[in-house]
């Protein structure tokens, strides 16, 4: 049987971490959503997933980069993408729930906000870890995690 390697997902807290410590955000949201609403972080990349075939390879293997999009999920295709073809699972990992959560919390963006669904219901993003095995993800280091006050 083949072993599988499974992407690891983090909070947009734990990513503030992640950008502060040189990690790089790879938005894979189309230029159009980027143009209303993008991420304020020094260190970003827009590779929409449409194209993402096309140009992963202009994305470093040997630094820590966090997948972003609207909700998570375009963003988990690009993670699982990079790690199967030979990106190291240990740096790369999808940011859950996305720039919707990211606006919830307050962290830095350029644009206007109203882009974005915000009144979903913010539950804390540790309920769900894909891959826990793969080292300390901070506050979101377990699914059984009560503290959503670090996502």
């Amino acid at each position: 049987m083949e072993t599988q390697n499974l992407v690891k997902e983090i909070c947009p807290t734990t990513t503030q971490k992640w950008v502060k410590e040189g990690a790089l955000l790879v938005d894979v949201r189309e230029k159009e959503e980027v143009d209303l609403l993008a991420f304020d972080v020094p260190n970003i990349v827009n590779i929409p997933l449409s194209e993402f075939e096309d140009h992963f390879q202009e994305l470093p293997k040997n630094q820590q980069m966090v997948m972003v999009c609207k909700s998570g999920g375009r963003s988990l295709r690009a993670a699982g993408f990079l790690i199967n073809h030979g990106y190291n699972p240990t740096l790369v990992v999808n940011m859950h729930h996305g720039i919707v959560r990211w606006v919830q919390k307050g962290f830095p963006v350029k644009g206007n906000t109203a882009s974005i669904i915000i009144n979903e219901q913010a539950t804390g993003c540790c309920d769900t870890i894909i891959d826990a095995t793969q080292g300390d993800n901070g506050c979101c280091n377990n699914n059984n995690s009560t503290n959503n006050n670090c996502c």
